[in-house]
């Protein structure tokens, strides 16, 4: 049963669908992600300081934003990548998220604006994600101190990026203590018991993410764990692991799945699951206090790893 502060959100989205993403321009995908983002949102988080950058990568630049909390205890950083299936999602639409992990965490974030499909697919965001921690990892003074412990985190597509990221990096001594995944997405088949029973009308349309895979992989291969990290051979050596899924999400599943692959290779992971919650649940954060609660509960956790790290 979903929270009963979600059953209007819920309603609304049922009775008004969203258009399958094949009938709309991109450019109107993401412009309304955005205008939704902001309903979602609407009070502006009050931190530190805010400012927009540049992270150069040799040959291409990526777009960036790091969030100074309001107390900066200097312990942290987080890079953080932003949902949005691969094809919407900016800096924008995570700004609240992003302001509130700073806020409760006291740590610094740096959201990260990834390259997207159709434009730019696979594996052009993974290159992103992978490159941006090489550079934050030898880097780090530029946007803390530079013995700040190291974080990656993300949300749904993002938090596929973050988890490839960290299992393409564990051998690079990059000093990441931890990665966060926030409902990843870890592949495009999507047949486990989860994805039956919530696929439709639970926030998260199976159809237009498996639309959107299709956008972001073209002919990859699906069994690439790039693209599946479920398939990986081998994840030891990976960075710790806070997985958050929420009960009425079709991605549950695999969010557990990925728990019990990293345990089997000797990883310590914590497994969170926010009862009664949908995909997508941090980004309600302005409307449902509920979904706030448990975003304020993972920066506890998140603060609890760096004070420890």
């Amino acid at each position: 049963m979903n929270h009963p502060a979600l059953q209007a959100y819920l309603d609304g989205l049922r009775a008004r669908p969203a258009p399958h993403p094949s009938t709309v321009t991109i450019a109107a995908r993401r412009g309304a992600y955005r205008a939704t983002a902001a309903a979602l949102w609407p009070d502006v988080v009050s931190i530190g300081s805010v400012a927009d950058c540049v992270i150069d990568l040799g040959g291409r630049s990526i777009g960036a934003r790091l969030y100074v909390p309001s107390v900066d205890e200097a312990r942290g950083l987080v890079t953080y990548f932003h949902g949005g299936s691969f094809v919407v999602g900016d800096l924008e639409t995570h700004d609240g998220v992003c302001r509130r992990v700073a806020e409760d965490t006291a740590m610094r974030v740096l959201a990260v604006d990834y390259r997207l499909a159709p434009e730019h697919p696979f594996p052009d965001g993974v290159d992103d994600a992978v490159d941006v921690l090489r550079y934050v990892a030898t880097h780090r003074e530029r946007f803390a101190d530079a013995d700040a412990a190291l974080f990656v985190m993300g949300d749904s597509a993002g938090a596929t990026l973050a988890t490839v990221a960290s299992a393409l990096t564990r051998h690079d001594n990059l000093g990441i203590v931890a990665q966060i995944l926030l409902y990843p997405t870890l592949g495009p088949e999507m047949v486990t018991d989860s994805a039956h029973a919530y696929g439709s009308g639970y926030g998260l349309e199976l159809d237009h993410l498996r639309f959107d895979y299709r956008q972001y992989l073209g002919t990859a291969d699906h069994t690439d764990p790039r693209v599946s990290p479920l398939m990986n051979a081998d994840l030891s050596g990976s960075p710790s692991a806070i997985i958050v899924v929420a009960t009425l999400d079709p991605l549950r599943d695999e969010g557990v799945a990925y728990a019990g692959l990293l345990e089997h290779y000797g990883v310590h992971v914590e497994l969170l699951e926010a009862e009664g919650m949908i995909h997508g649940f941090i980004r309600l954060g302005g409307i449902v206090p509920e979904a706030l609660e448990i975003l304020d509960d993972i920066a506890a956790h998140l603060h609890r790893l760096v004070i420890s790290a």
